[in-house]
């Protein structure tokens, strides 16, 4: 499966992607939000083998794609979505980009070609999202897609030594289509 925008291409992985991977989930900015202090070949080997297996589910709920710069081929992070059943109408959003391209409008090109895959091929009726409440990069890319923010759950992830907030974003199939 391949989905294209004007600068990306979001890919199915493979399973050297995960050079790429452990290179940018390496970073102390990446893993600020995240509850690892530190990645390693074996994690991030274990991390794709996850996505590739999802590949090949019958039927398929899972859609976690590598996101690659479409001049360069590089890749530069992953974005998917996730139904927890096959017969489900709606779905989890996710995405993350190396930190050496943030800022960039990378993280909403392609969770925007994620919802529109979505709603348009999967025929989802409801698509979420969570962020740690303090990730305000990342809340400012799900208000972008038009989703709303449904409400704040309080201290709902222990990580790092410490509970954080988390945010819940939401967006309707109808919401989308007037966009």
């Amino acid at each position: 499966m391949i989905i294209t925008t004007d600068r990306l291409t979001l890919r199915e992985f493979i399973a050297d992607d995960w050079q790429a991977v452990l290179a940018y989930q390496s970073q102390p900015e990446y893993l600020r939000y995240y509850p690892w202090n530190g990645r390693t070949e074996e994690q991030v080997r274990a991390f794709l083998a996850r996505f590739l297996a999802w590949q090949s589910e019958e039927p398929r709920r899972k859609y976690q794609l590598a996101v690659t710069l479409a001049e360069t081929g590089e890749l530069i992070g992953c974005c998917g979505i996730r139904k927890e059943l096959a017969e489900s109408s709606e779905a989890e959003l996710g995405y993350e980009i190396a930190p050496a391209q943030w800022g960039q409008g990378y993280a909403t090109e392609a969770a925007r070609a994620m919802l529109a895959f979505g709603f348009d091929t999967l025929r989802l009726h409801r698509v979420w999202s969570t962020c740690v409440a303090e990730n305000v990069a990342s809340a400012h890319v799900l208000a972008k897609l038009g989703m709303r923010l449904e409400g704040r759950l309080r201290e709902k992830q222990c990580m790092k030594g410490r509970w954080w907030d988390t945010l819940l974003y939401a967006i309707l199939e109808q919401e989308w289509r007037k966009q």
